[in-house]
């Protein structure tokens, strides 16, 4: 069976730690290939020598080069694709979603974290990677439909 995941969290709130656990229980040979061929983020069209450099300047584009990937791995059949980017809002992941489905792909969407606890949130600006400050994680939380 086809399977797509479409992660869904604020900055920080553990999405990359949750495929990588994900993935580390999968037996090897199929971890490496989801890694090599199935798993897409767009911060990762950010990274320059192991370090990420964020330029809103790229950001849509890199956004639909992320889809772009993600929707040739699903016509190539592979049978794990994963969607890591936040997604908060529902026409964020609406395109990802509809592609794995109208390939036959089963579609699990998985939250991480409660965008809406104060908390979680705070957590998520001293954890992130990117250097979000919480008052952007707050208005990313404000911007979240479950």
């Amino acid at each position: 069976m086809k399977r797509a995941i479409i992660l869904r969290g604020l900055p920080g709130s553990g999405k990359s730690f949750w495929v990588n656990e994900f993935l580390s229980a999968l037996p090897p040979e199929m971890a490496g290939q989801v890694r090599a061929h199935g798993l897409f983020s767009t911060d990762s069209f950010f990274m320059r020598d192991g370090e990420y450099h964020f330029d809103v300047a790229k950001l849509s584009e890199y956004h639909q080069r992320n889809l772009a990937g993600f929707i040739a791995a699903l016509g190539r059949g592979e049978p794990l694709v994963i969607c890591d980017n936040t997604n908060l809002a529902h026409w964020e992941f609406l395109a990802y979603e509809t592609a794995a489905t109208a390939l036959g792909y089963e579609v699990e969407k998985v939250l991480i974290g409660n965008p809406a606890d104060r908390r979680h949130q705070t957590l998520c600006a001293e954890r992130n990677s990117h250097g979000v400050p919480l008052a952007a994680i707050r208005r990313m939380a404000r911007a979240f439909e479950p």
